[in-house]
């Protein structure tokens, strides 16, 4: 009876001591006023160790019991299990402290519910395929290797014969170093080992060109697994290739009107450059710029710090194959800005003055009233004209000025803490060149585009011109990286969508924003503003994204990993030219500014929609634009910023749906057009006309 008075005892106090659980003391920290730099640092005991922190963070790992770089203002949740299968859920908030960290953790859950709109999977929800990304093998390579390695490594002994299974530790080969000791080289996962590479043959050499480009040159086996198994973020959640609705939606309409138009993209190319030069532009003919003017405007708008930061980041996370579905998709690109641009002309309002009113509100609105839509017209104009007016003030304004300030601040240390006083400057530049209105806009822009993209496509071609032997490597890299990727890049369907949407976001085609720009055009033939705007998606995506890709593939960047945006960029010109950083820099300046001045309109014309075409009007919107250049340079607003974006791709939703409906009016005014063109009834200017 003591006996079991005593065990009874004894099981009771255990049961006690685990029935207490896990217990959780956290520390929650704001070490200062900038957004998205606060920290939990969790202190765990009872139950079973070692413990697991599953945090919602996605880039805090599971082992780790503090997670950092936390948005301050919102709630953040972490998942603790022991190793006896007990958990328990927490959840913190970082205190707001600065204005900026409130407005950030305002934004934050905004943001996300918008993505769930934009980037929303159809073909995922719908069950068409699996968005998990799932490996079938992986590859081992050489140990202590790096893009900048300046060595040569070669197989000197296999240890297991190829197609014996291995387990994840155990030695399975030696490897001879150049500059360096024997490296014995361990199996990084279990499974099937299969040869890369014969006994004593060169794995990697750094003076192989091929091998600083070729995707895993420095691979040399790779471990089948027995079952394909789903890569995960370092939280534990499944790392996916969703298909983002918004890119879908862009993508579909510049396929539509591709074919609707009759591949107006290939086949107007010529008369698109003989009216960007000047051979069809009549001085008498209604309108406030040239269309080379308009051009050069919209192009400003367009080719900015995606070319350089946002190709990086894309050929970073899809490698060099996506640089082929970035340039297909600029081709595509190319007739929606047909499309919209032929539409702004035909439905703008000059009014006594001879100020040009015009865009998607007006053929949205006007457009759909002639086809019986007077209501829907309304609304999606309306829509529009919201979109486009917070988009002006974020992406087209506040992004532009921080990002720029950043890369300045890096090559420039004299700028260090200074970006209230930069900010105050740049909203001087920009207001010498707004308060003149279209014309000023577009006199600086013919300008300062030429320069600023012939200063930079010039320095690609010459980077890629000193690494000309990498070519042949090169479009391997990037033909076999189109079409046979690595799971790691999301296979076929992740690289795809990658440079799908790198070229859908930079090119702005389907959006709009192009057709206010467009609608100032000297021109009685709306489609001859379309034929010139088709060039923008050429310059922006196939030509100059294009050859961010091209620099960053012929220098081997495009495998360097821990580094991302303009930085990667800047480092590979600095890799060939080494005083290009500051050229680069001054590029970025130059596109920041001009996509400023040229949003500035957009979101100017959008503003006098809503409020009236009074001058008063604008002047009211133009002092609010130059505010938020100041803001945008003097603080990180995070979230605010990431919001602003997305009203940029927004526009596209009621852009679209107009297009849609009217893409047979411009069949037809298409058609017309080109017969007179045909006939020799367009106005030629004289000297043009000889010199043809």
């Amino acid at each position: 009876m003591r006996k079991y008075l005593l065990s009874s005892l004894f099981i009771f106090s255990m049961f006690s001591v685990f029935a207490q659980g896990l217990q959780v003391e956290a520390k929650v920290g704001n070490p200062s006023k900038l957004i998205n730099d606060g920290f939990i640092d969790l202190e765990v005991t009872g139950g079973t160790p070692p413990y697991t922190y599953k945090w919602d963070n996605q880039s805090t790992p599971l082992s780790s019991q503090r997670s950092e770089g936390l948005a301050e203002g919102i709630a953040n949740t972490v998942v603790i299990s022991d190793a006896a299968g007990t958990s328990i859920t927490k959840s913190y908030t970082i205190k707001a402290e600065a204005i900026t960290e409130h407005f950030n953790g305002t934004f934050v859950p905004i943001v996300a519910s918008i993505e769930k709109v934009l980037f929303w999977d159809l073909f995922s929800a719908i069950g068409i395929y699996d968005p998990v990304i799932y490996a079938d093998l992986k590859n081992v390579p050489v140990t202590g290797w790096t893009p900048s390695v300046e060595d040569r490594f070669v197989l000197k002994q296999w240890l297991k014969p190829e197609g014996s299974n291995v387990d994840e530790g155990e030695e399975i080969a030696i490897v001879s170093s150049d500059k360096g000791d024997d490296i014995t080289i361990m199996a990084n996962a279990s499974g099937t080992l299969r040869y890369l590479v014969d006994e004593g043959k060169v794995i990697y050499n750094f003076e192989n060109k091929k091998h600083i480009i070729e995707q895993g040159a420095h691979n040399l086996a790779q471990i089948e697994y027995e079952e394909g198994i789903p890569l995960l973020h370092p939280n534990g959640d499944q790392q996916t290739k969703n298909i983002p609705f918004i890119v879908v939606w862009l993508l579909f309409g510049a396929l539509f009107f591709t074919l609707r138009m009759g591949f107006i993209n290939i086949k107007g190319f010529k008369h698109s450059l003989d009216l960007a030069r000047g051979k069809y532009d009549d001085p008498n003919a209604p309108g406030q710029v040239t269309h080379f003017q308009a051009l050069a405007t919209a192009v400003s708008g367009t080719v900015g710090l995606g070319n350089i930061a946002g190709v990086a980041v894309a050929i970073s996370l899809g490698g060099a194959g996506a640089t082929f579905w970035m340039i297909l998709a600029g081709f595509l690109g190319m007739s929606s800005k047909f499309v919209e641009c032929t539409l702004g002309v035909k439905y703008r309002f000059i009014n006594s003055e001879g100020r040009v009113f015009g865009g998607p509100m007006n053929y949205l609105r006007y457009g759909l009233e002639k086809r019986n839509k007077k209501g829907l017209g309304k609304v999606l104009a309306a829509m529009f004209a919201v979109l486009a007016i917070g988009a002006s003030f974020g992406g087209g304004n506040m992004f532009q000025a921080n990002q720029s300030f950043e890369q300045l601040e890096g090559m420039f240390p004299f700028l260090v803490g200074n970006g209230f006083w930069f900010g105050v400057v740049t909203a001087l530049l920009v207001g010498v060149v707004i308060i003149g209105g279209i014309s000023s806009i577009a006199k600086v822009t013919g300008k300062i585009v030429p320069v600023m993209a012939g200063v930079y496509i010039l320095g690609c071609l010459t980077v890629i011109g000193i690494n000309i032997e990498n070519i042949g490597p090169a479009f391997t890299a990037i033909i076999d990286g189109a079409f046979s990727p690595s799971a790691l890049k999301g296979g076929i369907i992740g690289v795809l969508i990658v440079g799908f949407q790198r070229a859908a976001f930079s090119n702005e085609a389907g959006v709009g924003s192009a057709a206010i720009a467009h609608s100032a055009a000297k021109t009685n033939h709306p489609p001859s503003e379309g034929f010139v705007a088709l060039l923008e998606p050429f310059i922006d995506t196939v030509v100059v994204c294009t050859l961010t890709a091209l620099v960053l593939i012929f220098t081997g960047k495009h495998e360097v990993v821990g580094i991302a945006g303009a930085q990667l960029t800047s480092d590979a010109f600095g890799s060939v030219i080494s005083w290009f950083p500051y050229v680069l820099a001054a590029a970025v300046f130059l596109f920041a500014f001009s996509t400023m001045i040229s949003w500035s309109y957009y979101g100017m014309r959008a503003w006098t929609y809503l409020f009236g075409k009074s001058i008063k009007s604008e002047i009211v919107y133009k002092v609010l634009f130059l505010v938020f250049v100041v803001v945008g340079a003097s603080v990180s607003l995070g979230a605010v910023l990431d919001f602003s974006d997305m009203m940029i791709l927004a526009m596209s939703f009621p852009n679209i749906i107009g297009l849609y409906i009217m893409s047979g009016e411009v069949k037809n005014d298409l058609r017309d057009y080109v017969k007179k063109l045909k006939a020799g009834e367009l106005y030629k200017t004289p000297e043009k006309a000889k010199a043809s």
